[in-house]
């Protein structure tokens, strides 16, 4: 029997996934990457060594399952979003580092596009607001940053992507050939294309001084766009989807009104809205859900929160209170409560629903009582906490209350957040038995298109329970904890 491999390229490592018709996992592999911090509020990654990690750990998927490339119906890709790569085209050579989403170098410049129509200037034909989480400003800084760029740029000689599309390229025979593709879900987070069109916005394009020419062409989520060389020699590369709408798609939310919560680097909550668009009122962003082949294309909403399980890496990383992150839960349930703090975690400002640039991270609440222990909790609260206000930001835009929460990504094996968030949010929290559902949406989508699954209705059946976690908080404890996280948010703002 064949099977179906996702390339995963995250933000702090790289994996490839080999599945099953059932959805079950056959093989995997994967291996972090570097993390670059030039200066405060700066975050790089390498494309050359995201390059050589995927080919890294789809050499090392394929040998632990005992597979070739003759075994892959087909291999689908899903990406870190927003993170911002340029190379030349004749070499495949990135002229600078890859600017990585949650980089904030681009605020200058998104206040000088918004002296004319303030943040909201392109939100109606892009669905984002002005803010330094999306590519378009990321690639205005490389053009006017990097000697030569844009004479360059202007010639033709240099290509923009997305890492999917740098992946894309380099799969499909990089100078040799490679084709220069993006999808739409990918293409909705550069604050460059058409909602609507599904196409790049030549205004908005000519507003911030960006060449056409280097610029990916835009595709479905579920096609073949063309064949594997190297490992996967022949296989068709036929879906492509960013991570958060990949989980979408691999959570089963294909009716309106179905909403997941993916918990990784980040913490992305995204709500099925159809093929409407459905403009926020509550700080939320319109995006593309997914499109599969010549089907309509299915939007979505999003709550993007920009620290999430980069919270619980700093706690190691920086501050050496744990090895490990599995050290967390441990060292939190050490304690019954937060101790009265709360951490915000604004290191590059905070995302939805506030969209504030100026705000910096914060520790309020401090007493000589508090330890290491709350310290532990309150990382693992501040995630909960936050999705919370998304939450009830997409209640507030649909007009409907939620049942449940669908949630996946690597922090969802965390007992005690998962109750917490079950508790803070009123609702049961829902854990499927696959819970990596972001390669497991990429597989679907090349599946789908090589015919591997007949429909995406026959995905459904894939779809089940591992654990739910139902509220144990009583109401009056829930408010009052609630109520001390948003007061101290506002401590947050107005730092830069």
């Amino acid at each position: 029997m064949p099977y179906i491999a996702a390339i995963d390229q995250g933000t702090t490592s790289t994996r490839c996934m080999i599945f099953d018709h059932t959805g079950g996992i056959v093989a995997s592999d994967q291996h972090e990457h570097a993390q670059i911090y030039p200066q405060p509020g700066w975050v790089e990654h390498r494309p050359e060594e995201i390059w050589e990690r995927t080919q890294q750990v789809v050499r090392g998927a394929l040998a632990h399952g005992g597979l070739k490339a003759r075994d892959i119906a087909a291999v689908g890709i899903t990406n870190q979003r927003e993170t911002t790569v340029v190379w030349e085209r004749a070499t495949g050579r990135p002229i600078t580092n890859a600017v990585v989403w949650q980089d904030t170098r681009t605020d200058q410049i998104c206040h000088e596009l918004a002296r004319t129509g303030g943040q909201d200037r392109f939100r109606a034909q892009t669905g984002l607001p002005l803010a330094t989480y999306f590519a378009g400003p990321k690639l205005v800084w490389i053009l006017e940053h990097i000697p030569g760029a844009r004479t360059a740029a202007a010639a033709g000689d240099l290509l923009f992507g997305t890492v999917d599309t740098f992946l894309t390229w380099w799969l499909t025979g990089g100078p040799q050939g490679g084709v220069h593709v993006t999808d739409v879900t990918n293409a909705s987070r550069t604050m460059l294309m058409d909602l609507a069109t599904l196409d790049w916005d030549a205004d908005i394009l000519a507003a911030m001084g960006i060449p056409a020419q280097m610029l990916p062409q835009i595709r479905s989520s579920s096609e073949v766009y063309g064949h594997a060389v190297g490992d996967l020699a022949g296989v068709p590369v036929a879906g492509i989807l960013g991570d958060q709408q990949a989980a979408l798609v691999g959570q089963t939310c294909y009716a309106p009104g179905e909403v997941k919560n993916t918990y990784g680097t980040g913490c992305f909550m995204l709500l099925n809205t159809g093929t409407q668009i459905v403009a926020s009122q509550h700080g939320l962003i319109t995006t593309l859900g997914y499109k599969l082949g010549t089907q309509p294309a299915v939007y979505a909403l999003e709550g993007s929160i920009a620290i999430a399980g980069a919270l619980v890496q700093w706690l190691r990383d920086n501050l050496g209170i744990i090895k490990s992150a599995s050290e967390i839960e441990t060292l939190a349930n050490e304690v019954a409560d937060n101790g009265g703090i709360y951490i915000v975690p604004a290191f590059s400002g905070l995302f939805a629903p506030y969209w504030r640039s100026d705000a910096r991270g914060v520790i309020v609440g401090l007493t000589r009582y508090v330890t290491k222990a709350h310290l532990a909790r309150a990382v693992l609260e501040a995630t909960a906490y936050q999705t919370r206000e998304v939450l009830d930001a997409m209640r507030a835009d649909a007009g409907m209350a939620f049942s449940s929460l669908k949630v996946d990504g690597g922090m969802v094996f965390n007992q005690t957040l998962m109750q917490f968030q079950a508790d803070i949010l009123g609702v049961p929290v829902v854990r499927p038995t696959v819970a990596e559902t972001t390669a497991l949406g990429a597989a679907y989508a090349a599946g789908l298109a090589v015919g591997y699954w007949p429909s995406s209705a026959a995905l459904r059946a894939n779809w089940g329970v591992d654990q739910t976690w139902t509220p144990q908080l009583d109401a009056t404890t829930r408010t009052r904890l609630y109520q001390g996280w948003k007061k101290a948010v506002t401590r947050t703002f107005d730092w830069e």
